[in-house]
């Protein structure tokens, strides 16, 4: 997997003349120092992509979605980034990300089942 990955990240590269390429790993952890949620994705291009939101059952409603969201957003313009990218199903967080100020671009029908998936983006 990972020559998979650094074969297409160098032939990107090659074709779009933009190396800079940074992770965001964002945790939350307890008093044991057990994960309780994260946000993962990158930064490349002038886009932060965000690729996984969650907090355990336990930590959500208590705005912990709401400060990974600004540390990784926070993040995304320290880098140049002047857009965000995101997808979410319908059984998700699309209100959560909507009321940050994300909208939706497009979107796939049953997947999985009567579910949609959405792909929402966000101005910096």
């Amino acid at each position: 997997a990972r020559l998979v990955n650094d074969r297409l990240d160098l032939y990107n590269i090659a074709q779009t003349g933009v190396p800079s390429f940074y992770p965001v790993n964002l945790f939350v952890k307890n008093a044991r120092g057990e994960t309780m949620g994260g946000l993962l994705g990158h930064v490349w291009g002038g886009w932060m992509h965000v690729k996984v939101l969650w907090l355990d059952e336990s930590l959500r409603r208590q705005d912990w979605g709401t400060k990974l969201m600004d540390q990784a957003e926070a993040y995304a313009r320290e880098r140049g980034c002047h857009s965000v990218e995101l997808d979410t199903h319908s059984f998700q967080a699309r209100p959560f990300y909507e009321a940050r100020g994300y909208e939706v671009f497009g979107q796939l029908d049953g997947y999985p089942g009567e579910h949609k998936k959405f792909f929402l983006k966000k101005k910096l």
